[in-house]
């Protein structure tokens, strides 16, 4: 108490509260209802004190809270900050939680699409555009103090994952980084490269969810919980002693348990009669329920709001068509209102013609209702309005796919997930510990809900532990994906020149991590060669040189080898030789394997493109292999393995047109034929053959040698042998791994000077000197930035009409999903279809350069083929075709079109500064852009 204090402690209690007063948190604390925690006060306090922070927290702990004193801290000392997201989308909500709490004077934001107060003192980006900044050396960039980096795990992402490296290595030292992260595994790895390329950072984890988080499964009518707590201080889920729930083990047994009969018919009749009573009540208990009984059931429970998780864009429109059929409703008639002045005042300015063909009649039904689809083949508009509604708790039912769980802030009661398995793009794939904790993560909104809800709805032969290790491992590692690129060695030898560059991409996280791996195998190294000293003192001989000895033995050992594989490799092609001449018919000696002896060839079995081909729904791949009657009657496929040596035919027979494989008598009576017609014939010897080493010059060489050597007169010379046999064995492990770490070491420095030679083949690059159509190219960003350059510098799309080039750019930005159909895409006539010919010729010269220089795509360089999938659709809208016509040619969602017609206007914009301006590429670039900002495409805000 403070009254039982001496004058003393008071005082000093009153310098603390002073001082702590006097610092930028103790207002910034203010500014919110609740009080932070102590993850946060530690990582302000950090940013307050000049270091740079890295926070990996759970979603929904609040670490954003720690990017937005940054944004404090800047504008208290009079610098500017940039916050980074990884998405447009984010962008935009945190330019509006911005605005709202500093005024749109203070706030900017460039998205790409958007540029609104650019000069701000506060500036919310996307990365990619910060990282153009860097490289184009903006004056924006004067009088920054702090960067943060939302979602900075995106790293990992194999596509995009570079930007985030470039932006941490070019940033200006002067700059304090803020980098929020998902809680991943290896926090402390990628805290330490931070710490290494950005000075003083503190590295902040916090595996504390502000929300508790309960697991459940969901079968037939009942929820179980996942987890049975033992010893757990109450409302502390997950503190005490966890073990899987007895019933759910139960579930799964008797699920997997299968009748069993046995006995006399009467014990067998009630076995079957208790069986069908377990089967009874098992229906009753196991079954996985609908989507309209799931949402049904979670809020008969109180459990909604929820996002129900479906790895499908098709499945997540089903689920709601299923809902509404279902006649479930979730809103009574005063929130329906509500939503439907919301809707119709966020789509006011969507034509009224567009509406049908954007579904909006069916996708209003399901929002008056409170049941929504999320994805990203939805008209971004549609997104964003379900997104709001769902915060506003207008909506209580989001189908969504996993794309919703990246970073959007729209939090629920409770998360279903209705299957473990997704498709990755080539296989269906069990989800990961990090995904399912990134996806069950957004159940428990701060602030609203004491406890946060994961329901896993139960399927056939589901394993509760395998789901309970699935859901109580942390393991979701950062891993770099960086891998330089044309546009990047162009910008970096522009800045750094190309010693310089070379030594930036070295500290990228991406060679950070494989020089850590690097470590474990030096220190592997040493100790083999601590092992190697200790051989070599073992193999010591008194007479000589033992080594050398050594080496001369085990050259006769090697040569010998390769002798007998010379033989056997011989053999084994006049085996085949003979083997291509058998005919039907044909009375052999099967020399080796299971059946050797004598036996009738019914087919010769010969490889595809011979008179073989396939036979009998059978390729072969690894020369003939005939079919044989045996003398034993059996009919068998042999291999070549069964004919080490040239078989020839002893004799020859007819082989009854009745013959019948399949029938015994059949193959009775054709081996006893075949017993009779060859019965004189002895049975087949191998003849001795003459070993090739007997004359071989080398061999002779290296015995008299080893004859004439001091170590050979040894007493003890087999026991040195032996130890120089291991000493032989360690060293060339040893030199295994020494490969291995010069594979590892400077791997994106070498990766970048095979892109420095081609760049300079091409005439990109001089030197160190950037060539004009090297800064060219520095103004081309994208997957197929060279691709584009080479198209600028040989004229390609000269001529073209602003329509015609928006189709040849797209085929730069398009992509088709693993799911689309292969079809031959519909191009435009005329030009256009010549330019995008030129595109893919183009192309494939790149294609082969790339392959000269050893730059492969399947590690992330390189470029990919253009995709020519989207040129139609481009080509028609830019032309001022409607979205109803446009739509129904190319069959795409309304929110694809969007997403990549944005995306075309992007490169098209680059391409407009890039081109010669002299041209007619930059004046139609521009005009193809008003083309394609219109409508659906100029109405939504979000890319």
């Amino acid at each position: 108490m403070t009254d039982e204090l001496s004058p003393a402690e008071r005082y000093a209690q009153a310098r603390l509260r002073a001082a702590d007063q006097a610092t930028a948190l103790a207002p910034f604390r203010e500014m919110y209802e609740f009080g932070l925690d102590p993850f946060q006060i530690e990582a302000c306090q950090a940013l307050e004190a000049g270091k740079g922070v890295l926070v990996a927290a759970p979603t929904g702990s609040g670490k954003t809270i720690v990017g937005e004193f940054a944004v404090h801290l800047a504008l208290t000392r009079g610098r500017k900050c940039f916050y980074t997201t990884p998405i447009k989308a984010l962008s935009n909500q945190k330019y509006s939680d911005l605005v709202e709490r500093y005024g749109a004077e203070k706030v900017g934001l460039l998205t790409g699409d958007n540029s609104v107060n650019s000069e701000a003192p506060v500036v919310v980006m996307t990365t990619e555009v910060l990282r153009n900044m860097l490289y184009a050396g903006s004056r924006s960039l004067d009088g920054l103090g702090y960067v943060v980096m939302d979602e900075v795990h995106y790293l990992s992402d194999r596509f995009r994952g570079a930007v985030w490296e470039e932006v941490i290595i070019h940033l200006p030292e002067s700059v304090t980084l803020v980098s929020l992260s998902a809680t991943v595994s290896n926090a402390e790895e990628f805290g330490d490269w931070l710490d290494t390329v950005r000075g003083d950072t503190e590295v902040i984890v916090s595996e504390h969810r502000p929300v508790p988080l309960w697991q459940h499964v969901l079968a037939g009518r009942r929820i179980y919980d996942l987890f049975e707590e033992k010893d757990s201080p109450e409302g502390q889920p997950g503190t005490g002693r966890r073990e899987v729930n007895p019933d759910l083990v139960r579930l799964a047994r008797m699920e997997n348990s299968r009748p069993s009969f046995g006995g006399d018919k009467r014990r067998g009749r009630s076995m079957r009669e208790a069986d069908r009573e377990r089967e009874r009540r098992q229906r009753s208990r196991i079954w996985t329920p609908s989507r309209p009984e799931v949402i049904d059931r979670l809020d008969a429970e109180g459990l909604l709001p929820a996002i129900t998780f479906i790895f499908s864009r098709a499945g997540c429109e089903a689920a709601v068509q299923q809902c509404l059929f279902a006649g479930l409703r979730l809103n009574d008639d005063a929130a329906r209102a509500r939503v439907r002045t919301i809707v119709e005042e966020r789509t006011a300015s969507i034509p009224d013609e567009d509406l049908h063909v954007l579904g909006y009649y069916e996708w209003l039904e399901g929002l008056e209702r409170g049941i929504a689809a999320h994805h990203a083949g939805m008209l971004p508009t549609f997104k964003e309005v379900v997104e709001e509604l769902f915060v506003k708790g207008l909506v209580k039912a989001v189908f969504a796919t996993e794309t919703l769980a990246l970073g959007i802030n729209m939090p629920a009661r409770s998360v279903v997930l209705e299957k473990l398995v997704k498709w990755n793009g080539e296989q269906h794939a069990d989800i990961t510990p990090g995904e399912y904790t990134q996806l069950t993560g957004r159940a428990g909104r701060r602030g609203i809900d004491i406890e946060g809800h994961a329901v896993v709805l139960w399927q056939r032969a589901m394993d509760p532990a395998a789901l309970a290790g699935l859901a109580g491992t942390r393991t979701y590692p950062l891993r770099s994906s960086f891998r330089p690129s044309y546009n990047m060695a162009v910008n970096l030898v522009s800045q750094f020149g190309r010693h310089r560059s070379r030594e930036l991409l070295e500290t990228s996280f991406a060679q950070f991590q494989a020089d850590k791996a690097v470590v474990g195998i030096s220190r592997q190294v040493q100790r083999n060669e601590e092992g190697l000293e200790g051989y070599r003192a073992s193999m010591t001989c008194h007479l000589g040189d033992f080594e050398e000895y050594s080496r001369l033995r085990r050259e006769l050992s090697d040569r010998e080898t390769e002798l007998a594989k010379q033989g056997a490799a011989q053999r084994r092609a006049a085996a085949a030789t003979a083997l291509e001449k058998l005919k039907p018919g044909d009375v052999i000696q099967v020399p080796a394997g299971k059946y050797a002896g004598l036996a009738l060839v019914l087919d010769p079995g010969l490889p595809a493109g011979r008179a073989g081909g396939h036979r009998g729904g059978f390729e072969y791949h690894d020369g003939p292999r005939p079919l044989v009657l045996t003398a034993e009657r059996q009919v068998k496929r042999l291999a070549a393995m069964d004919f080490p040596v040239p078989v020839e035919a002893l004799e020859r027979m007819r082989i009854p047109k009745s013959f019948n494989a399949r029938s015994p008598q059949s193959r009775r009576d054709l081996a006893s034929a075949l017993r009779t017609k060859a019965g004189h014939h002895e049975p087949h010897r191998r003849r001795k053959e003459r070993s090739a080493a007997v004359d071989d010059t080398e061999i002779s060489r290296l015995r008299t040698e080893i004859r004439a050597h001091p170590c050979h007169g040894c007493a003890e010379r087999e026991d040195h042998a032996r130890w120089a046999e291991r000493y032989h064995r360690l060293r060339r492990d040893t030199r295994q791994l020494e490969r291995r770490i010069e594979g590892r070491t400077n791997t994106i420095a070498r990766t970048f000077d095979r892109i420095c030679a081609l760049l300079t083949e091409l005439g990109y690059l001089h030197g160190d000197e950037v060539t004009e159509d090297g800064k060219r190219l520095a103004r081309l960003y994208g997957e197929l930035d060279l691709l584009a350059s080479e198209c600028l510098r040989d004229g390609v799309w000269e001529g073209l009409k602003p329509a015609e080039l928006a189709a040849c750019a797209s085929a730069l930005v398009y992509e088709a999903r693993a799911a689309d159909d292969a079809v031959a895409p519909k191009l435009p006539t005329g030009a256009s279809k010549q330019a995008l010919t030129e595109m893919v010729r183009i192309w494939g010269r790149l294609d082969a350069l790339e392959e000269d220089h050893r730059i492969n795509q399947a590690e992330g360089v390189g470029q990919r083929e253009p995709d020519l999938g989207f040129a139609w659709a481009a080509y028609r809208w830019a032309s001022g075709h409607g979205l109803d016509d446009v739509l129904r040619e190319v069959e795409m969602p309304a929110g694809d079109f969007v997403r990549w017609c944005k995306q075309l206007i992007d490169v098209l914009g680059q391409i407009a500064v890039a081109a010669p301006p002299e041209g007619t590429v930059a004046r139609n670039a521009r005009r193809a852009v008003d083309g394609l900002r219109r409508g659906v495409v100029a109405y939504s805000s979000v890319g």
